[in-house]
């Protein structure tokens, strides 16, 4: 993630921090099927916590292989 280079925490202004991913469903039928469709990538600062959610893309073929994996 290039962008995130020259990251700065809003809060403390700390310029170290943690970068992850997390997964969630969409809707009714997501949610019944255990489809995990909505992918983000979160940014914590190291110091305070603060944490910053992006939303990121998911293909047709990643949401296919979670309703036959299980979620």
């Amino acid at each position: 993630m290039n962008s995130l280079s020259m990251w700065v925490c809003p809060k403390c202004s700390n310029n170290k921090y943690d970068v992850d991913q997390f997964r969630a469903t969409g809707g009714l039928l997501s949610k019944i099927f255990d489809v995990q469709n909505k992918h983000f990538t979160t940014v914590t600062c190291t110091q305070c916590t603060f944490t910053e959610m992006y939303k990121t893309r998911s293909s047709n073929l990643e949401n296919v292989f979670d309703f036959f994996a299980g979620g």
